[in-house]
């Protein structure tokens, strides 16, 4: 058996200087992919940031393969297009902690989800509040590695 690195990806539904945050998330993935023994990415589908991320990371699975890696959305719901989805995706889960989540908390408990489930997260939060700035705060009390990214370069 192989060891899985578990990597969640979590962050502001619109995207500033997105050429930039898209360009460090590429690092990221290809960075793990080419260090790590197997990685997980877990992605939503709520906003720019989340489809910039799996677009990077399907862009990167042509380049590296799949043999160590895979792109599982999590989904705080059942949603109509499921079908689409599990074409898109690796795999498509819906956790069975959120079966019986109001829909209105169910993304914020997808969010724990993905603390609670990660060895670690990737966070792209620019502002102190909102659901994306909630989840890192969760994550920064918990044992795993954060890495943040930025819409500003640096200098």
């Amino acid at each position: 058996m192989f060891d899985i690195y578990r990597v969640s990806f979590i962050g502001h539904r619109e995207v500033e200087n997105f050429s930039y945050v898209e360009e460090q998330v590429e690092n990221i993935v290809k960075e793990l992919i080419e260090k790590k023994e197997y990685v997980e990415f877990y992605v939503g589908r709520n906003g720019e940031f989340d489809i910039m991320v799996a677009s990077v990371i399907k862009r990167v699975q042509r380049d590296y393969g799949k043999a160590n890696n895979s792109l599982i959305l999590v989904i705080p719901y059942p949603i109509a297009d499921m079908e689409d989805m599990e074409k898109y995706y690796d795999e498509v889960w819906y956790p069975q902690e959120l079966y019986h989540t109001h829909y209105k908390a169910a993304i914020t408990k997808r969010n724990e989800w993905f603390v609670n489930n990660s060895e670690m997260l990737v966070s792209y939060v620019e502002r102190n509040y909102g659901g994306a700035y909630e989840c890192l705060k969760k994550a920064q009390q918990k044992d795993i590695t954060i890495t943040l990214i930025t819409n500003k370069k640096d200098g």
